[in-house]
Protein backbone atom coordinates (compact mmCIF):
# COMPACT_ATOMS: atom_id res chain seq x y z
CA UNK A 1 0.00 0.00 0.00
CA UNK A 2 2.79 2.44 0.90
CA UNK A 3 4.52 1.68 -2.40
CA UNK A 4 1.33 2.40 -4.37
CA UNK A 5 0.83 5.72 -2.57
CA UNK A 6 4.46 6.69 -3.27
CA UNK A 7 4.06 5.90 -6.98
CA UNK A 8 0.83 7.90 -7.15
CA UNK A 9 2.45 10.95 -5.53
CA UNK A 10 5.45 10.61 -7.86
CA UNK A 11 3.17 10.48 -10.91
CA UNK A 12 1.32 13.61 -9.79
CA UNK A 13 4.61 15.39 -9.29
CA UNK A 14 5.81 14.47 -12.76
CA UNK A 15 2.48 15.60 -14.25
CA UNK A 16 2.65 18.92 -12.41
CA UNK A 17 6.26 19.43 -13.45
CA UNK A 18 5.35 18.60 -17.05
CA UNK A 19 2.48 21.10 -17.02
CA UNK A 20 4.69 23.76 -15.50
CA UNK A 21 7.31 23.11 -18.15
CA UNK A 22 4.71 23.36 -20.90
CA UNK A 23 3.42 26.63 -19.48
CA UNK A 24 6.94 28.00 -19.40
CA UNK A 25 7.62 26.89 -22.96
CA UNK A 26 4.33 28.31 -24.19
CA UNK A 27 4.69 31.65 -22.42
CA UNK A 28 3.02 34.85 -23.57
CA UNK A 29 3.05 35.16 -27.36
CA UNK A 30 1.37 38.57 -27.57
CA UNK A 31 2.15 41.99 -26.14
CA UNK A 32 0.27 45.29 -26.01
CA UNK A 33 0.57 48.05 -28.59
CA UNK A 34 -1.07 51.27 -27.40
CA UNK A 35 -2.08 54.09 -29.74
CA UNK A 36 -2.53 57.59 -28.35
CA UNK A 37 -3.42 59.73 -31.37
CA UNK A 38 -4.73 63.27 -31.80
CA UNK A 39 -6.65 64.95 -34.61
CA UNK A 40 -8.14 61.95 -36.39
CA UNK A 41 -11.77 62.18 -37.44
CA UNK A 42 -14.35 59.43 -37.89
CA UNK A 43 -14.40 57.91 -41.37
CA UNK A 44 -17.35 57.11 -43.60
CA UNK A 45 -19.11 53.82 -42.96
CA UNK A 46 -17.25 52.01 -45.76
CA UNK A 47 -13.76 52.65 -44.36
CA UNK A 48 -11.67 51.85 -41.29
CA UNK A 49 -8.29 52.84 -39.90
CA UNK A 50 -5.68 50.07 -39.79
CA UNK A 51 -2.39 50.01 -37.92
CA UNK A 52 0.77 48.35 -39.23
CA UNK A 53 4.18 47.61 -37.76
CA UNK A 54 7.14 47.37 -40.11
CA UNK A 55 9.05 44.14 -39.43
CA UNK A 56 12.12 43.34 -41.56
CA UNK A 57 10.87 45.92 -44.05
CA UNK A 58 7.41 44.34 -44.42
CA UNK A 59 4.05 45.56 -43.01
CA UNK A 60 2.27 43.47 -40.38
CA UNK A 61 -1.29 44.45 -39.45
CA UNK A 62 -1.96 45.34 -35.82
CA UNK A 63 -5.74 45.56 -36.30
CA UNK A 64 -8.46 47.93 -37.49
CA UNK A 65 -10.57 50.48 -35.66
CA UNK A 66 -13.28 53.08 -36.31
CA UNK A 67 -13.44 54.94 -33.00
CA UNK A 68 -11.21 58.01 -32.77
CA UNK A 69 -11.22 58.06 -28.97
CA UNK A 70 -7.80 57.23 -27.54
CA UNK A 71 -5.82 55.55 -26.04
CA UNK A 72 -6.57 52.24 -27.72
CA UNK A 73 -4.62 49.02 -27.11
CA UNK A 74 -4.09 46.10 -29.49
CA UNK A 75 -2.65 42.63 -28.85
CA UNK A 76 0.26 41.95 -31.21
CA UNK A 77 2.68 39.07 -31.65
CA UNK A 78 5.50 39.73 -29.18
CA UNK A 79 8.39 38.70 -31.40
CA UNK A 80 7.13 40.79 -34.31
CA UNK A 81 6.37 43.76 -32.10
CA UNK A 82 9.82 43.67 -30.51
CA UNK A 83 11.40 43.53 -33.99
CA UNK A 84 9.31 46.38 -35.43
CA UNK A 85 11.19 49.45 -36.62
CA UNK A 86 8.21 51.70 -37.41
CA UNK A 87 4.44 52.13 -37.13
CA UNK A 88 2.13 53.22 -39.96
CA UNK A 89 -1.57 54.08 -39.93
CA UNK A 90 -3.62 53.74 -43.12
CA UNK A 91 -7.22 54.11 -44.28
CA UNK A 92 -8.65 50.86 -45.63
CA UNK A 93 -11.96 49.67 -47.12
CA UNK A 94 -14.15 48.10 -44.44
CA UNK A 95 -14.42 45.06 -46.71
CA UNK A 96 -10.84 44.75 -47.89
CA UNK A 97 -9.79 42.01 -50.34
CA UNK A 98 -6.17 43.23 -50.32
CA UNK A 99 -4.04 42.17 -47.32
CA UNK A 100 -1.46 44.88 -48.03
CA UNK A 101 -1.74 48.50 -46.81
CA UNK A 102 -3.63 50.91 -49.07
CA UNK A 103 -1.93 53.97 -50.55
CA UNK A 104 -3.86 56.18 -48.10
CA UNK A 105 -1.28 56.15 -45.32
CA UNK A 106 -2.01 58.85 -42.75
CA UNK A 107 0.66 58.59 -40.05
CA UNK A 108 4.13 57.11 -39.64
CA UNK A 109 6.77 57.08 -36.92
CA UNK A 110 10.01 55.21 -36.24
CA UNK A 111 10.42 53.32 -32.98
CA UNK A 112 13.00 54.70 -30.57
CA UNK A 113 13.08 52.18 -27.75
CA UNK A 114 9.49 51.23 -26.99
CA UNK A 115 7.76 54.30 -28.43
CA UNK A 116 7.27 56.02 -31.76
CA UNK A 117 6.15 59.61 -32.36
CA UNK A 118 3.89 59.59 -35.43
CA UNK A 119 2.96 62.43 -37.79
CA UNK A 120 1.73 63.15 -41.33
CA UNK A 121 5.19 63.68 -42.81
CA UNK A 122 4.72 60.76 -45.21
CA UNK A 123 1.92 62.77 -46.90
CA UNK A 124 3.94 65.95 -47.19
CA UNK A 125 5.77 68.77 -45.46
CA UNK A 126 3.27 71.58 -44.87
CA UNK A 127 5.52 73.75 -42.73
CA UNK A 128 5.85 76.31 -45.57
CA UNK A 129 2.30 75.97 -46.89
CA UNK A 130 0.82 79.15 -48.38
CA UNK A 131 -1.44 80.38 -51.15
CA UNK A 132 -3.93 83.03 -52.24
CA UNK A 133 -7.39 83.16 -53.78
CA UNK A 134 -9.51 85.77 -55.52
CA UNK A 135 -13.21 86.42 -56.09
CA UNK A 136 -14.39 86.37 -59.69
CA UNK A 137 -17.08 84.61 -61.75
CA UNK A 138 -15.42 83.57 -65.03
CA UNK A 139 -18.08 80.97 -65.81
CA UNK A 140 -20.77 83.69 -65.95
CA UNK A 141 -18.91 86.10 -68.19
CA UNK A 142 -19.69 86.81 -71.83
CA UNK A 143 -16.69 89.02 -72.50
CA UNK A 144 -17.70 91.76 -70.07
CA UNK A 145 -17.66 91.97 -66.31
CA UNK A 146 -21.14 91.20 -65.02
CA UNK A 147 -20.39 92.94 -61.70
CA UNK A 148 -21.13 89.78 -59.74
CA UNK A 149 -17.62 88.56 -58.92
CA UNK A 150 -18.50 87.99 -55.28
CA UNK A 151 -20.15 84.69 -56.28
CA UNK A 152 -17.00 82.81 -57.26
CA UNK A 153 -13.69 81.79 -55.65
CA UNK A 154 -10.53 80.75 -57.52
CA UNK A 155 -7.17 79.64 -56.18
CA UNK A 156 -4.32 81.65 -57.68
CA UNK A 157 -3.45 85.12 -58.96
CA UNK A 158 -5.86 86.95 -61.32
CA UNK A 159 -4.70 87.41 -64.90
CA UNK A 160 -5.34 86.44 -68.51
CA UNK A 161 -5.17 83.57 -67.76
CA UNK A 162 -4.91 83.42 -63.97
CA UNK A 163 -1.86 81.63 -62.57
CA UNK A 164 -1.39 79.34 -59.56
CA UNK A 165 0.40 80.56 -56.44
CA UNK A 166 0.19 77.63 -54.02
CA UNK A 167 3.24 76.63 -52.06
CA UNK A 168 2.13 73.10 -51.23
CA UNK A 169 3.85 69.72 -51.50
CA UNK A 170 3.09 67.33 -54.33
CA UNK A 171 0.96 64.64 -52.74
CA UNK A 172 1.77 60.92 -52.93
CA UNK A 173 -0.56 58.34 -54.42
CA UNK A 174 -3.74 58.00 -52.40
CA UNK A 175 -4.24 61.72 -51.67
CA UNK A 176 -5.65 64.84 -53.35
CA UNK A 177 -6.30 68.45 -52.40
CA UNK A 178 -9.85 69.76 -52.18
CA UNK A 179 -11.14 73.32 -51.94
CA UNK A 180 -14.09 74.33 -49.74
CA UNK A 181 -16.24 77.35 -48.99
CA UNK A 182 -18.24 77.28 -45.76
CA UNK A 183 -21.84 78.05 -46.74
CA UNK A 184 -24.96 78.55 -44.66
CA UNK A 185 -25.41 74.84 -43.91
CA UNK A 186 -21.83 73.55 -44.05
CA UNK A 187 -18.79 73.20 -46.31
CA UNK A 188 -19.31 73.27 -50.10
CA UNK A 189 -16.69 71.56 -52.25
CA UNK A 190 -15.05 73.43 -55.10
CA UNK A 191 -13.55 70.15 -56.41
CA UNK A 192 -10.44 68.03 -55.92
CA UNK A 193 -7.07 68.59 -57.57
CA UNK A 194 -3.48 67.34 -57.55
CA UNK A 195 -2.05 70.00 -59.89
CA UNK A 196 -2.29 73.74 -59.38
CA UNK A 197 -2.29 74.92 -63.00
CA UNK A 198 -5.28 72.95 -64.31
CA UNK A 199 -9.00 72.90 -63.63
CA UNK A 200 -10.15 70.77 -60.72
CA UNK A 201 -12.55 67.81 -60.75
CA UNK A 202 -15.83 69.69 -60.39
CA UNK A 203 -17.84 72.49 -61.97
CA UNK A 204 -21.20 71.38 -60.59
CA UNK A 205 -22.11 74.78 -59.19
CA UNK A 206 -20.64 76.89 -61.97
CA UNK A 207 -22.44 79.31 -64.19
CA UNK A 208 -24.34 79.81 -67.38
CA UNK A 209 -21.95 80.80 -70.15
CA UNK A 210 -18.66 78.94 -69.91
CA UNK A 211 -18.69 76.54 -67.03
CA UNK A 212 -15.34 75.04 -68.00
CA UNK A 213 -13.66 77.80 -65.99
CA UNK A 214 -10.02 78.97 -66.08
CA UNK A 215 -6.96 76.65 -65.82
CA UNK A 216 -6.74 76.76 -62.02
CA UNK A 217 -8.88 75.15 -59.28
CA UNK A 218 -11.96 77.01 -58.11
CA UNK A 219 -15.71 77.37 -58.47
CA UNK A 220 -18.55 79.78 -59.14
CA UNK A 221 -21.71 79.27 -57.09
CA UNK A 222 -24.72 79.79 -59.36
CA UNK A 223 -26.42 76.43 -60.00
CA UNK A 224 -27.55 73.28 -58.16
CA UNK A 225 -27.64 74.72 -54.66
CA UNK A 226 -27.66 71.94 -52.01
CA UNK A 227 -30.38 71.84 -49.36
CA UNK A 228 -29.96 74.71 -46.93
CA UNK A 229 -28.10 76.93 -49.40
CA UNK A 230 -29.29 79.81 -51.58
CA UNK A 231 -27.40 80.54 -54.80
CA UNK A 232 -25.83 82.68 -56.04
CA UNK A 233 -23.63 82.41 -52.95
CA UNK A 234 -21.85 85.55 -51.81
CA UNK A 235 -18.32 84.45 -50.86
CA UNK A 236 -17.38 87.69 -49.09
CA UNK A 237 -16.68 87.14 -45.40
CA UNK A 238 -16.81 83.36 -45.72
CA UNK A 239 -14.21 80.82 -44.65
CA UNK A 240 -12.26 79.19 -47.49
CA UNK A 241 -10.33 75.97 -46.86
CA UNK A 242 -7.85 73.70 -48.61
CA UNK A 243 -7.97 70.14 -47.27
CA UNK A 244 -6.06 66.96 -48.06
CA UNK A 245 -8.42 64.10 -48.91
CA UNK A 246 -7.96 60.34 -49.21
CA UNK A 247 -8.49 58.78 -52.64
CA UNK A 248 -10.94 57.09 -52.78
CA UNK A 249 -12.66 59.56 -50.48
CA UNK A 250 -14.15 58.23 -47.26
CA UNK A 251 -16.78 60.95 -46.79
CA UNK A 252 -18.42 63.94 -48.53
CA UNK A 253 -17.20 66.15 -45.65
CA UNK A 254 -13.67 67.60 -45.42
CA UNK A 255 -11.03 65.25 -44.02
CA UNK A 256 -9.07 66.09 -40.87
CA UNK A 257 -6.05 67.51 -42.73
CA UNK A 258 -6.78 71.18 -43.50
CA UNK A 259 -3.38 72.85 -43.94
CA UNK A 260 -4.71 76.18 -45.32
CA UNK A 261 -7.64 78.30 -44.09
CA UNK A 262 -8.54 81.86 -45.08
CA UNK A 263 -11.36 84.38 -44.91
CA UNK A 264 -12.60 86.13 -48.03
CA UNK A 265 -12.51 89.90 -47.79
CA UNK A 266 -14.91 92.34 -49.45
CA UNK A 267 -12.76 93.10 -52.49
CA UNK A 268 -13.17 91.14 -55.71
CA UNK A 269 -10.49 90.57 -58.38
CA UNK A 270 -7.90 91.87 -59.04
CA UNK A 271 -7.57 91.87 -55.24
CA UNK A 272 -6.35 88.64 -53.66
CA UNK A 273 -6.91 87.13 -50.23
CA UNK A 274 -4.25 85.10 -48.41
CA UNK A 275 -4.57 81.71 -46.80
CA UNK A 276 -3.13 81.19 -43.34
CA UNK A 277 -1.52 78.01 -42.10
CA UNK A 278 -3.67 75.64 -40.08
CA UNK A 279 -1.03 73.09 -39.13
CA UNK A 280 -2.77 72.25 -35.84
CA UNK A 281 -5.28 70.26 -37.93
CA UNK A 282 -2.60 67.73 -38.90
CA UNK A 283 -2.94 64.54 -36.81
CA UNK A 284 -0.07 63.50 -34.54
CA UNK A 285 0.43 61.12 -31.65
CA UNK A 286 2.48 58.39 -30.07
CA UNK A 287 2.59 54.58 -30.22
CA UNK A 288 3.93 52.50 -27.34
CA UNK A 289 4.83 48.80 -27.16
CA UNK A 290 5.07 46.90 -23.90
Amino acid sequence: MIKKMFLAVLALGIFATSCSSDDDNNGPTNSDLTLNLNGLEALGSDFVYEGWIIVNGAPVSTGTFTSVTFPQTFSVNTAQLNSATAFVLSIEPAVDPDPAPAATKVLRGEFAGNSAAVNTGLIGDFSSASGMFFLRTPTDETGTNNMNDEYGVWFGTPGMPPTPNFNLPTLPEGWAYEGWVVGESGPLSTGTFTEFDTADSSNGFSGTENNAGPPIPGEDFFLNAPAGETFPLDIRGRTVVISVEPVPDDSPAPFALKPLVGTAGNDTAPSTHSFGQNLSSLPTGSVTRN
